[in-house]
């Protein structure tokens, strides 16, 4: 039987799909021109239907058979459905019937990608380039496959590629911002981004991204500039109130921070980062009551915020509430095992309660995790000196030191261990080193055995270094 009816592309595209759907519900069979095939197929895209725009495409298939494009939508579909073999067979079959068309390289070098076939996904990339009216995604997606290829500075010339086509595409920016962190290389960053605003001042992104890169390299006071530039373009943007609250914090500016911090509620959920990230900030106020309100707000919304846990009981250990701060800290520890600013503030609670096996046991794990803690170190020996283990607490002085060989408190630390001990030959060795190390801190020796001032060789030794 000759068809019944005849859709053309002129028909409106909804109407096209009530049409198809009477066709289906009476199991009859209308002709639809190519065009009208398409719109319906994409109604059911839209939707997020791929079962149903497969079906339109083998109508389409049938009706159209050297159309390309309904191959090339098959892909799509098959691609989305995680039929990957049949993706690339619609591919090839594309391929026969329309060898110059783009979109077959664009989703066959998707594939590859998607199975770490790198060469091959960069092969097809570069055949797309070629026959593409619009190359800005396909340069983003070569980025992207140098990206994971750890060849970040072939990323970073297609990413600037990607951004001569198209000015305006907000993913080349940011992942030229991840690849410049990668290579720890914010100035060149801060050039690219300062260039890129002379062309495009309105670009928010590009004023965030220089934000951060100014906050990577300590320069707050500039980030903050950037941050301001970002919102005043796009006034919702509460990323960039965010990282504006971080850079008020690393400048102290606590109670700023805190109204900025606030102003992201406006523009999205709360959430449990900006609620601890709160409370730090009062707690840097001292002003604990309300520091641990915002970290059990950031607890109830995310209970593995380990950061969150932490706080409580830095608020509590604040207050002198050692046995309940050490009860968040092991929560937060539970989370983070390996954290040695959570073994210290455990191993120093546990010394205000008295518990010095417990103390001596956590600060051992510090300088595990962190041998670069002097401080830890310093407190560590502590707890020997205290009960008298004057040959422990100078072994463990002496591990630091080679830890740290340019951190005079240590060689002063030692000296007073030393004299203590009675070893005066050696004191004195270990103080001509520290002199050397560092002569104005030389009152950390007399903060320890206040006696030793009165000690004539010793000052004779000092004035050496400090006239």
């Amino acid at each position: 039987m000759e068809d019944e009816y005849e859709f053309g592309f002129s028909e409106d595209p909804k109407f096209s799909v009530e049409r198809y759907e009477e066709m289906i519900r009476n199991h009859d069979q209308y002709f639809f021109d190519a065009q009208a095939f398409e719109n319906i197929i994409d109604y059911y895209i839209e939707r997020n239907d791929p079962a149903k725009a497969l079906q339109v495409v083998e109508y389409a298939k049938s009706q159209h058979p050297f159309a390309a494009v309904f191959l090339i939508k098959q892909a799509q579909l098959l691609v989305v459905t995680n039929k990957v073999a049949e993706a690339f067979t619609a591919l090839d079959k594309a391929a026969l019937l329309e060898a110059s068309d783009a979109d077959i390289y664009i989703i066959r070098g998707n594939l590859y990608e998607s199975m770490d076939r790198y060469t091959e996904a960069l092969e097809n990339y570069e055949k797309a380039l070629g026959m593409a009216e619009e190359t800005d995604d396909i340069l983003l997606h070569m980025a992207y496959v140098h990206q994971n290829m750890g060849d970040y500075e072939m990323a970073i010339h297609y990413l600037k590629e990607c951004l001569k086509q198209n000015m305006e595409n907000q993913d080349a920016l940011y992942e030229l911002a991840f690849c410049y962190d990668v290579i720890d290389n914010q100035q060149e960053s801060i050039q690219f981004y300062q260039q890129y605003i002379d062309n495009e001042p309105y670009s928010y992104a590009a004023w965030y991204n220089l934000g951060n890169a100014y906050t990577k390299l300590g320069l707050f006071e500039k980030a903050i500039d950037a941050y301001d530039y970002a919102i005043l373009i796009k006034d919702s943007f509460a990323s960039a109130y965010f990282n504006k609250g971080n850079a008020l914090v690393n400048l102290e500016k606590y109670a700023e921070a805190i109204e900025v911090y606030r102003q992201t509620f406006e523009y999205e959920q709360p959430n449990a980062d900006t609620y601890c990230a709160i409370g730090e900030c009062y707690e840097k106020l001292e002003q604990m009551d309300e520091a641990r309100a915002f970290y059990k707000k950031a607890v109830r919304m995310d209970s593995k915020l380990a950061d969150a846990w932490f706080g409580i009981g830095v608020t509590l250990d604040f207050e002198e509430r050692y046995f309940e701060a050490l009860h968040f800290y092991r929560k937060a520890l539970d989370l983070d095992i390996i954290n040695a600013d959570y073994w210290f503030a455990i191993a120093d609670a546990e010394y205000k309660l008295g518990h010095l096996p417990e103390a001596e046991l956590a600060y051992e794990k510090v300088v595990e995790l962190n041998p670069l803690d002097v401080d830890a170190w310093l407190d560590y020996s502590s707890i020997m000196y205290e009960q008298e283990r004057l040959i422990d607490a100078i072994e463990v002085i002496a591990n630091a030191i080679k830890n740290n060989p340019e951190a005079a408190e240590l060689y002063y630390r030692m000296v007073a261990y030393l004299f203590a001990k009675g070893d005066y030959n050696e004191a004195l060795a270990n103080l001509e080193l520290a002199l050397t190390t560092d002569p104005e801190k030389h009152y950390i020796l007399f903060d320890y055995l206040p006696q030793l001032q009165k000690n004539k060789v010793i000052l004779d030794i000092i004035n050496r270094y400090t006239r």
